[in-house]
């Protein structure tokens, strides 16, 4: 990536790493079931001792594969695994390598699905605590003896808050605990996570990568920083692997293969489609997003404008030192939140719409607190 440029090296990953018949893209493959010549090839790729080999569609096509790779590039990272959405990749990373009795430190201030799955695991015995992960002392306060991941969002979606990134990764990689970003909002086009010591890194294929709201998606990518061979919870049968691979392999085993939450080949393939645009996409929509956020800073109806890009914001300096742009992500909040439906049934242009990741401009408003809270720009969280 780094020889060719960013969009360069997106649009022609299909033809560099070979396509079927000189395809400048990759095929749908929508075989389910994979045939072989010799039996013992066949028990090589059910064993995990034959490399490259495709044993049942649930844990991956070739397809899939492409789009793993080409993420896998984008972020930096030693290998990628493909999910049917965002949250199903979420899901997987922390029910595969979590156990009852340990700790997880979470931000508070994540999507409001991730919160709520966060309540699941407390159910399942896995203690779960939340801190300002704006404030690193508050993350080192928390640590306890059992912990084993961090997990923060390097734009929180919808308060646009900015953990601090770079002190977290440095006191996870002191302690040897999991860290866990998720690069939803940002993309690797703004920000790498493997930058500041990520262990894994976690993107809504969905929202910014894919970037036209038509394909569900998620991805989880090993920066290859975190010992895996020293992380207590690898099952025994995916020791036989390098230390670099067990991670993952364990949560393609398990999130795949057991929890079967498969991305399918089509998805996958308007998903490549989608990234090859992502740079392009991303600055325009930076670029509208602090334009809209000017405009609504002097508009006498607004309270507070909440964008990373604006001087005032309380993360301003992390959004400059580290991020290429501040997102398409902005909020705002009215003086009056009680006419906050008069104000987003006047709007023409931006579409009332039930989530986020799109290239039209989606509003959607925002409980918090008792207190309504309109969010608008590029495009925008649901609740």
């Amino acid at each position: 990536m780094d020889k060719q440029g960013f969009t360069t090296g997106i649009v022609h990953a299909d033809r560099n790493t070979g396509s079927d018949h000189g395809g400048i893209h990759q095929p749908i493959h929508t075989s389910v079931q994979y045939g072989f010549d010799r039996v013992e090839d066949l028990i090589g790729v059910f064993q995990g001792t034959k490399k490259g080999g495709f044993n049942y569609a649930r844990q991956g096509t070739p397809t899939t594969a492409a789009l793993e790779r080409k993420i896998t590039s984008l972020e930096e990272g030693v290998g990628t695994i493909c999910f049917s959405t965002g949250m199903a990749a979420i899901t997987a990373t922390f029910l595969t390598l979590l156990r009852a009795g340990d700790h997880l430190v979470s931000s508070r201030y994540v999507f409001g699905n991730t919160n709520s799955l966060l309540g699941t695991l407390r159910t399942l015995g896995v203690e779960v605590t939340t801190v300002d992960a704006c404030d690193v002392e508050d993350v080192k306060n928390a640590i306890r003896p059992n912990t084993r991941m961090v997990f923060v969002e390097t734009i929180a979606n919808p308060g646009t808050q900015i953990p601090d990134l770079r002190a977290i990764g440095k006191v996870c990689g002191e302690r040897g605990i999991a860290y866990v970003v998720d690069n939803t909002i940002t993309s690797p086009a703004l920000f790498k996570p493997k930058a500041v010591g990520a262990s894994l890194v976690i993107n809504s294929l969905t929202k910014t990568i894919a970037g036209h709201g038509a394909a569900l998606g998620g991805a989880v990518t090993d920066t290859g920083l975190f010992d895996w061979g020293a992380y207590p919870n690898i099952a025994h049968e995916y020791r036989r692997s390098t230390m670099r691979e067990q991670g993952l392999l364990q949560i393609r085993k398990k999130g795949l293969r057991d929890m079967g939450a498969s991305l399918s080949s089509e998805q996958a393939h308007s998903i490549a489609l989608g990234a090859e645009t992502l740079a392009l996409r991303v600055k325009q929509c930076s670029d509208n997003a602090l334009a809209l956020a000017h405009f609504l800073e002097g508009h006498k109806a607004i309270g507070k404008v909440l964008y990373p890009g604006l001087k005032n914001h309380p993360q301003y300096g992390i959004a400059q030192e580290l991020f290429k742009g501040a997102s398409w992500l902005l909020s705002f909040e009215l003086i009056d939140p009680k006419r906050m439906i008069e104000v987003v049934n006047a709007l023409e242009l931006p579409i009332k719409a039930t989530g986020l990741g799109d290239t039209r401009t989606l509003i959607i408003p925002v409980r918090q607190k008792n207190v309504w809270v309109d969010e608008g720009s590029g495009r925008l969280p649901s609740a």
